[in-house]
């Protein structure tokens, strides 16, 4: 939590001296952006969960680009972020007599207010990469699925289906996000472009795992207006 009040103490002070660079030949500029996430959940080891799926979600919020040389500049941002993961799973029994299927599908959401603080180095007057720190705030979360069940006994079949829609539990996950995001970002005019970025995750998601860490990934793509 303590990084997270410094992370947003530092693009607030960013927020309040871009006012004073407004004269400049590159002067300061207010913006708006969103579009899609694509996020999954992965774990620090070598094993990896091959029934996991990327989570589609989305992010929208505000940024302040502060030229600091030449062709450098700092971009604060402020952004509600959707992120989380999606399962798929699968399992089958057959004997002689009878034959059982469980299929599981099933998606977390976690929504975050996240403050990226992206590095930007033009490479061309339009065009530009990007890398830094993520710092977020879990606001809340759902947990959303359904489990199939198929037995098959001689020539009869039943299917049976339960679904599901649960809050998460805010108590066991950890409030603070910390990633490390790198993009990229082309604008077609002085005020309209593209962007994408790759953020991850280096804290884990639960706050008493004692297994293998959980970490956020998310892989962003979308566009950005600059107000003139």
């Amino acid at each position: 939590m303590k990084k997270l009040i410094l992370g947003l103490a530092f693009a607030g002070s960013l927020l309040v001296n871009a006012q004073e660079k407004t004269k400049s030949s590159s002067p300061v500029t207010f913006g708006v952006k969103g579009g899609f996430n694509a996020s999954t959940l992965t774990k620090s080891d070598d094993g990896y969960d091959n029934d996991q799926k990327l989570k589609p979600g989305f992010h929208a919020g505000v940024f302040v680009n502060i030229p600091v040389a030449a062709k450098f500049s700092v971009q604060p941002e402020v952004l509600f972020n959707q992120l989380g993961s999606k399962t798929e799973d699968k399992y089958t029994f057959r004997s002689p007599s009878q034959t059982f299927t469980q299929e599981y599908d099933y998606k977390m959401t976690l929504n975050y207010l996240a403050v990226p603080v992206m590095v930007q180095y033009n490479i061309l007057p339009q065009l530009y990469v990007e890398a830094g720190p993520e710092f977020g705030l879990l606001l809340g979360g759902r947990s959303k699925g359904d489990e199939t069940h198929t037995e098959t006994i001689g020539g009869t079949t039943v299917t049976t289906t339960n679904e599901y829609s649960n809050k998460i539990p805010m108590k066991l996950y950890n409030k603070f996000n910390f990633g490390i995001g790198i993009g990229a970002g082309y604008y077609f005019t002085q005020s309209f472009g593209v962007t994408a970025r790759f953020t991850a995750g280096i804290t884990d998601i639960y706050k008493h795992n004692t297994g293998d860490a959980v970490r956020n990934n998310a892989f962003q793509v979308g566009v950005a207006y600059k107000f003139k």
